[in-house]
């Protein structure tokens, strides 16, 4: 299972065309959304063999290439993780770490936040995880 760019110890994970952070691509799709370019699934198509089993980090870098190249740049990213089980609050500063190296900007504009939903909903159960994310940009 892998969040926000980090591995975490779980005896699963998440079934998909790429590795499966769906942290970062909750990220990347409210980068793209702010300035209304399409969404990830738009971009990356899980219909390209390019994409199989792609980092997600590597589809953030070239998302944050996009925003940049239009004349944008990150104020700060608020991403919020609904996980019943494993825990991953441990985890929390090494994912801002890791998602601020691969934006290239300081942690301190990265947040994120590890929830559950008190065992209600396909969440609760642990079938699934959802995922929040917000961003300001600015123009540069």
């Amino acid at each position: 299972m892998w969040l926000c760019g980090v591995q975490v110890p779980s005896g699963v994970g998440f079934v998909a065309h790429s590795d499966g952070d769906v942290a970062i691509h909750a990220l990347c799709d409210a980068l793209l959304g702010a300035l209304a370019m399409g969404d990830i699934g738009h971009l990356f198509p899980d219909t390209s063999d390019e994409f199989a089993g792609i980092d997600s980090k590597i589809l953030l870098q070239r998302v944050m290439e996009r925003v940049r190249n239009a004349g944008w740049e990150l104020v700060n990213a608020d991403i919020t993780i609904a996980l019943q089980a494993p825990k991953i609050g441990f985890l929390v500063p090494s994912m801002r770490e890791c998602l601020a190296s691969v934006m290239n900007v300081d942690a301190e504009a990265v947040s994120v936040k590890a929830t559950t939903t008190e065992h209600l909903g396909f969440v609760g159960r642990g079938e699934g995880c959802e995922v929040w994310a917000i961003v300001m940009l600015r123009k540069m």
